[in-house]
C-alpha cells in the first residue's frame, strides 16, 4: 500500500472559508480601529503625518503636500474593500494617528495580509500601535483565517524588525517583486499561522497588560522576548 502521507499535505478536516472582514470597529485597551473616513480622520492624520516625510519612503504614495491632497487620497482609499483601510485612533488623545489595512484577502485559501501601514512618529513604538496589530491579528484568526501575512520592502529594516517583534516568521525574499516610485523593490515575506495564535495571543496579553509597565512607562518584558519562542523562522539579516 502506498504511503500517501509524504505525497500530500496534511488534511484540513471540516475546512470552511472564513468571512471577509467588514468595517466593524475594533476596540482595544489603547486604540480603536475605525473605518477610514476622510471627513472624520484626514485632517488629524495629515497633521500627524506632516512631522516627518520619511514615513512615506516605502509606500507607493505620499508624502502629501497639502491637507486637501491627503483628504482626496483618504476619500478614495476609504471606498475600497481590498485593501480595507482602518484609521488608528489613539484612545489617550482621541486623535487618528495612523492607518493600516487588510489586503490580499483570500477566504478560500484562509489567508489575509496586513499592509499599507503608516504610523505617525508619535504613534510609532507606543502601546497603541502594538494594540492595533494585535486587534488585526486577533480578528483574522478568530474569524477562521489560517494564515496572517506581512510583506515589506526588503530594505525596510524597521518594518522587518517590527514583523518579527509581533511574532511573524520570516519566510524569504521575493527578488524584483515590483517597482515602487520608479525603483526596484525586493519584498520580504513574514507570516503567522493559526497553530501559533494561542501562544502569540498570550504573549500580546502579557505585554499589553498595565502591570508590564513601570515608572516612566518603561516595559518590564519586551514583546520580542515573549514571541521569540513561538515563531519558527527568524530573519537572518536582523
Amino acid at each position: 500500500m502506498t504511503d500517501t502521507s509524504k505525497k500530500f499535505g496534511e488534511p484540513v478536516p471540516g475546512w470552511r472559508a472564513p468571512r471577509t472582514p467588514d468595517f466593524s470597529t475594533l476596540e482595544g485597551q489603547y486604540v480603536v480601529l475605525e473605518k477610514l473616513d476622510a471627513d472624520r480622520h484626514a485632517a488629524d492624520l495629515h497633521k500627524a503625518n506632516s512631522a516627518d516625510d520619511e514615513i512615506w519612503d516605502y509606500l507607493p504614495y505620499g508624502p502629501f503636500a497639502s491637507a486637501a491632497s491627503y483628504h482626496r487620497w483618504a476619500r478614495d482609499a476609504s471606498k475600497t474593500a481590498d485593501p480595507l483601510f482602518y484609521a488608528l485612533v489613539d484612545k489617550e488623545t482621541g486623535k487618528a494617528s495612523g492607518v493600516a489595512s487588510y489586503l490580499r484577502i483570500s477566504p478560500e485559501a484562509g489567508s489575509i495580509e496586513v499592509g499599507h501601514i503608516n504610523l505617525s512618529k508619535q504613534m510609532q513604538g507606543t502601546r497603541a500601535a502594538t494594540d492595533a496589530f494585535f486587534l488585526l491579528m486577533r480578528w483574522a484568526f478568530q474569524a477562521g483565517y489560517r494564515r496572517f501575512e506581512w510583506k515589506c520592502d526588503a530594505l525596510n529594516t524597521p518594518s522587518r524588525r517590527a514583523a518579527q517583534r509581533l511574532g511573524l516568521s520570516f519566510e524569504g525574499v521575493f527578488r524584483q517583486a515590483t517597482v515602487v516610485k520608479g525603483r526596484n523593490r525586493d519584498t520580504a515575506w513574514f507570516a503567522a499561522i493559526d497553530k501559533e495564535w494561542s501562544a502569540l495571543e498570550e504573549a500580546f496579553a502579557a505585554w499589553l497588560a498595565p502591570s508590564n509597565f513601570g515608572a516612566n512607562n518603561l516595559q518590564r518584558e519586551r514583546l520580542s522576548d515573549l514571541t521569540r519562542l513561538v515563531r519558527p523562522g527568524s530573519d537572518p539579516l536582523l
